[in-house]
């Protein structure tokens, strides 16, 4: 998990994000994380249970001492939205205010959709899923393929979506739907997501791989997503390829459609097959001059992108999750092979355990983390 810098003006929404991960249960150990004295922690938890965002819920014993008081949250004061999109779909879930997964569906995005066709399905969608939910919508998170400007909530640039340029997402879905609302690159979103509901529970330092519509990594480190100056940060599908024939770039060959034309042996332009995730799967036990060579590739980006950074774990997502250990360990195996000095700092690829929720997972993380009761010092 992230390190936490105290401030009192947001002391608050710190207590609440260390009930809901678990990393503490009880006023005792709020005081001892956040360095806090313990007087004044349980002021600050009996203000957010007198506001209903908190409770006491029985008794939890440490390894030494009585038994603390265990603290809770409200599931029932709401829910947090999160959208996530790629090329072809448009993904929302639900979670409540303590960081349980409610629901999810799924919707198609037309194929060379415009700005205002994708923003309409994404209101759509949400409109839909609110009419089950009976607690009240406390923000939404958006997971976007590109750049994006999180300070202005504008989206840069897409390659996925080649008309999608500047366009303001925070101020439109805001202006919608009343609610605070917070925007990220879709593939930082998901390391979220990781970091909340999956693999990243156990580390601070990890990747994510995301070969799905496109080609990109997230990192966090130190439990603090990466970003830099521009906001560029993992677009590693960008970079020019010089190991194929003619001028491409990484995202075109190493996307999960690309990966699976080239599994399959079809043209570059052969349509997608409408179950993207079980073509792929059935390549899992090939031993084919195209499966290696796509090891051979990923193998490159990966292992050049370990000696710049040297992460704890790489997470691979999208489609090609449906290769399974065998395609993870390869890479690791192949990247070593290219590379001698990985011996020194091993490369772990895993698959993802999120499955095909992760996106909306992430996108509600990040207005979840970024929730504040607004209860002043």
């Amino acid at each position: 998990m992230r390190t936490l810098k105290i401030s009192k003006a947001n002391l608050h929404a710190q207590i609440v994000g260390l009930v809901r991960s678990g990393r503490a249960e009880s006023r005792a150990a709020l005081a001892k994380l956040l360095k806090v004295a313990p007087s004044t922690m349980s002021l600050y938890v009996d203000q957010l249970i007198a506001a209903g965002w908190i409770k006491e819920a029985g008794l939890v014993q440490g390894k030494t001492g009585r038994p603390k008081v265990r603290l809770a949250l409200e599931s029932k004061n709401g829910w947090f939205a999160g959208l996530e999109f790629t090329a072809s779909r448009a993904q929302v879930v639900a979670v409540d205010f303590a960081g349980r997964f409610l629901q999810s569906q799924v919707c198609p995005i037309t194929a060379g959709a415009d700005a205002e066709a994708v923003i309409a399905t994404l209101q759509d969608a949400l409109r839909e899923m609110a009419k089950s939910i009976r607690n009240p919508l406390l923000g939404i998170g958006l997971g976007v393929p590109g750049l994006v400007d999180t300070e202005t909530g504008v989206c840069r640039y897409s390659v996925i979506f080649p008309n999608w340029r500047d366009v303001p997402l925070q101020k439109i879905m805001q202006k919608a739907f009343r609610v605070p609302v917070r925007l990220e690159n879709n593939l930082r979103a998901i390391a979220l997501a990781e970091r909340w509901f999956g693999g990243g529970l156990a580390t601070s330092d990890y990747v994510v791989l995301g070969p799905r519509s496109g080609f990109a990594l997230a990192h966090v480190r130190e439990g603090r997503l990466t970003a830099g100056v521009h906001r560029g940060v993992g677009e590693v599908g960008l970079w020019p390829w010089p190991f194929a024939e003619g001028a491409k770039h990484v995202h075109q060959l190493l996307s999960a459609p690309a990966t699976w034309r080239r599994l399959a042996g079809r043209r570059e332009d052969a349509a997608i097959p409408s179950d993207l995730n079980a073509a792929i799967a059935e390549h899992a036990a090939d031993d084919t001059e195209a499966w290696h060579a796509v090891v051979e590739d990923f193998a490159r980006v990966v292992g050049m992108t370990h000696l710049l950074i040297d992460a704890g774990i790489y997470f691979l997502h999208g489609p090609l999750v449906g290769l399974g250990e065998r395609f993870c360990d390869a890479i690791g195996a192949r990247a070593l092979a290219l590379m001698p000095v990985l011996k020194d700092m091993p490369l772990k690829v895993v698959p993802t355990t999120l499955g095909d929720t992760a996106g909306g997972l992430g996108a509600a993380s990040l207005v979840m983390e970024a929730w504040d009761p607004g209860l002043g010092d």
